[in-house]
């Protein structure tokens, strides 16, 4: 694409080598997509097994990264406008263990620079943490103006994990209850546009996908023994889900489900519906301009020692700056 749309009669070296540079640099940003799409392979051919007469329903991957695109191209715009207006904007992300709300969150911050759009994913909590107010280690973290904070999982826990494991007293859960709507009302009061998001799998889809992890490699780290835990309570933490969301869905801090079967449909859906939730606009700046790089004919470049240079195992030696 990029080179019909540069070379023609009479194109020079230096144009070819441009080309030859922009096509590079296309192939590159692709490259970043399927390497983010490899946590995504297809399933073994014993767990595909499971799937015999049921197909798995999945997003055609050329439209999915056409759509990504699109969407991430106005994610930018939506920071750019939150940069510049000093909005402050919370996003929390709840559900089902491996109900895909980390690939959502991959895709979101994929392309925003990290100074405007963090993602806080907090620890279990510490001896100190536990004896304070519950809310109180979430709030150094929300945002101020001008920055988007994406909660990996987020005050939440008390409704579910920690009351299905029993990590939480009933009357600390009851508590929690009283107090969230309380607290995000607070927060939206303050000005901060806040979104709630529960990604939901079918039991049969959460099984598949842990089956994949156990015997993946590189995703073996996704599984914890909590994780495990899940599928053994299944039921536990759907009853636990459903008095969540009927107890703290309000007028002021909505709670959004995503269908999460369809792993590419989801990361779509939830990116359309967040940028259909903030009110921005596109932010008028002026052209960039490459100022001319100032040349002093009296300088000379240093020869630094081999040894301090990483060893070239993959690339071809180049004279870098």
């Amino acid at each position: 694409m990029v080179s019909c749309a540069l070379n023609g009669p009479g194109m020079s070296d230096l144009d070819d080598r441009v080309t030859s540079w922009l096509q590079a640099e296309l192939e590159d940003n692709l490259d970043e997509d399927y390497e983010l799409e490899l946590g995504d392979s297809p399933l073994s051919a014993e767990i595909a097994k499971i799937y015999q007469g049921n197909p798995r329903p999945t997003l055609e991957r050329s439209k999915y990264f056409r759509e990504l695109l699109k969407l991430q191209s106005e994610l930018i715009k939506l920071q750019t406008w939150v940069a510049h207006t000093g909005a402050k904007i919370v996003v929390l992300f709840e559900g089902r263990d491996s109900a895909g709300k980390g690939g959502a969150i991959k895709r979101i911050t994929q392309r925003l620079n990290p100074r405007v759009c963090r993602v806080v994913a907090l620890p279990a909590p510490s001896e100190r943490e536990r004896s304070q107010w519950y809310f109180q280690r979430y709030v150094p973290h929300l945002p101020a103006g001008g920055e988007i904070v994406l909660f990996d999982r987020s005050w939440y826990n008390r409704a579910g994990v920690e009351r299905v494991m029993g990590f939480a007293t009933d009357a600390q859960v009851e508590q929690f209850f009283v107090d969230a709507p309380a607290f995000e009302q607070l927060l939206v009061r303050s000005g901060i546009i806040l979104l709630k998001y529960w990604f939901s799998i079918s039991d049969e889809e959460q099984q598949l996908r842990f089956l994949t992890r156990i015997r993946d490699p590189m995703k073996q780290w996704k599984l914890s023994p909590m994780d495990l835990q899940s599928r053994v309570r299944w039921e536990e933490y759907t009853t636990a889900k459903e008095e969540m969301l009927e107890r703290t869905n309000t007028p002021d801090a909505r709670w959004y489900l995503v269908e999460g079967n369809d792993k590419r449909a989801a990361r779509l859906n939830c990116i359309h519906h967040l940028l259909e939730r903030v009110p921005y606009t596109e932010v008028p700046h002026d052209p960039i301009a490459l100022p001319e790089r100032v040349f002093d004919p009296d300088y000379e470049r240093k020869k630094l020692p081999r040894e301090m240079y990483v060893p070239n195992v993959y690339g071809h030696p180049a004279d870098a700056g």
